[in-house]
């Protein structure tokens, strides 16, 4: 595979990791927050970016687009809440279509428990955090979709320690949002650790499933002179 390709693709993984990072501490800072939303939403893009180039099949392409959609609910999410989550509802619901996908031939009777557990857990829990109840169901429902998605990654074919682990720190994350609206209102806890604990999950997933599809197909699309090569 020439290093020329590897080097081509690769910054976009670097650069993410720097929006990441430099979102998460310029926020406190007195930069205007219209300045850091596009900032917020190219950490994740930059990881949808990378995806759509890494690998030209269609898994591949399928979570550049979930990473896209949650890219724009990063951003939108700043904007109003309920258009933050419909957009991650639309991530979850592209996330799984991967992992069913490439579903695990078969599970042990200990896997099959965690992704029961789960799917079944995660809006069973969320229900109950929001004290305004007015919420409970939507909060619920989306969280329904999350769980889904955590153990769609979970029972799939692709690294546990890598996707897997990346799919239950993005469950993670937003249990912290949940609790935000109950026993963590007013704490400051979901303002520190939210946005890494997600932004690493979003990462492990990305680098988890691509790395899996290209050691299956190491085919890689190269863009060279407005023409497309596969090496």
């Amino acid at each position: 595979m020439p290093k020329r390709a590897l080097a081509q693709k690769r910054p976009f993984l670097l650069l993410s990791v720097a929006a990441a990072l430099a979102f998460y501490y310029l926020r406190a800072s007195d930069v205007p927050e219209l300045w850091l939303i596009p900032l917020k939403g190219s950490a994740v893009g930059l990881l949808a970016v990378y995806a759509y180039m890494r690998h030209s099949s269609p898994d591949a392409h399928l979570l550049a687009w979930a990473m896209a959609a949650a890219a724009l609910g990063d951003m939108g999410i700043m904007f109003d809440r309920t258009i933050g989550a419909l957009l991650f509802f639309a991530f979850h619901v592209l996330a799984l279509g991967v992992f069913l996908r490439n579903r695990r031939p078969a599970l042990t009777k200990t896997q099959s428990w965690v992704v029961g557990l789960t799917l079944i857990l995660t809006p069973a829990i969320a229900y109950f955090f929001p004290y305004d109840r007015t919420m409970a169901l939507p909060t619920a429902f989306y969280a329904l979709a999350l769980g889904a998605m955590a153990s769609g990654a979970w029972a799939s074919s692709f690294p546990r320690y890598r996707v897997g682990a990346g799919a239950m720190l993005f469950l993670l994350s937003d249990m912290l949002l949940f609790a935000e609206m109950g026993p963590l209102s007013g704490s400051d806890v979901p303002q520190y650790l939210v946005w890494p604990i997600y932004y690493l999950g979003q990462f492990l997933i990305c680098i988890g499933v691509i790395t899996t599809l290209r050691k299956r197909d190491p085919e890689l699309r190269v863009v060279q002179g407005g023409r497309e090569t596969a090496h």
